[in-house]
């Protein structure tokens, strides 16, 4: 163990650090969201069922967990998943239609109606993604948001189904997602612990 040698500031710290953990013992334990998981769990398992994939989109880190999560599904669960952010469609897309266009562009070539949209974005307030919702209604695509903020975001209200973390706070809101996302997988597989091949 490290020594602090009086320092007055790892009191500060401490003190930081404790209240950091209060929020994720908050978030985590003492919210009542266990009975939303499983719904999201049946989501994705109907969603296979009736032949669909998976689309999971979101920007920044959330396009990172994107890839994380339509991986983990696809090959832990054996839900079929792709996460729509490969560079080059992005930056073709964004320059023909508009970064705030490009989402529901990439929707327009790689899904259906059986499919399910998946939004990662803390604001909830991204308008390339709240116009892929809007794309996806016109096609009759089930949609599912993570989000984080003012529980009146857009993408919460424009979704069929969402999971909302009451932080403002990007890095928490964003782990609580990964947390989230991946508890359901494991769910899906029905292990806690499990070899990765």
């Amino acid at each position: 163990m490290i020594s602090e040698n009086g320092n007055p500031n790892s009191i500060n710290e401490k003190i930081f650090l404790e209240n950091y953990w209060n929020i994720y013992k908050k978030l985590l334990f003492e919210s009542d969201i266990n009975s939303d998981l499983i719904a999201v769990k049946n989501l994705l398992r109907e969603t296979n069922k009736k032949g669909g994939k998976v689309i999971f989109v979101g920007n920044g880190a959330s396009a990172s967990l994107s890839s994380h999560a339509a991986t983990d599904l696809t090959k832990q669960a054996k839900i079929q998943s792709i996460a729509l952010n490969d560079h080059n469609l992005i930056t073709a897309l964004a320059n023909d239609y508009g970064y705030e266009n490009w989402v529901s562009n990439g929707l327009s070539y790689y899904a259906n109606e059986k499919d399910l949209l998946v939004l990662f974005s803390v604001s909830g307030e991204s308008l390339n993604l709240i116009n892929a919702v809007k794309f996806a209604k016109k096609i009759k695509m089930k949609t599912l948001s993570f989000t984080g903020c003012n529980i009146d975001n857009n993408l919460r209200r424009e979704t069929d189904f969402s999971l909302w973390v009451d932080c403002n706070s990007y890095n928490i809101v964003e782990s609580i997602h990964t947390i989230w996302i991946t508890l359901i997988i494991d769910l899906i597989v029905g292990k806690i612990s499990y070899p990765v091949n």
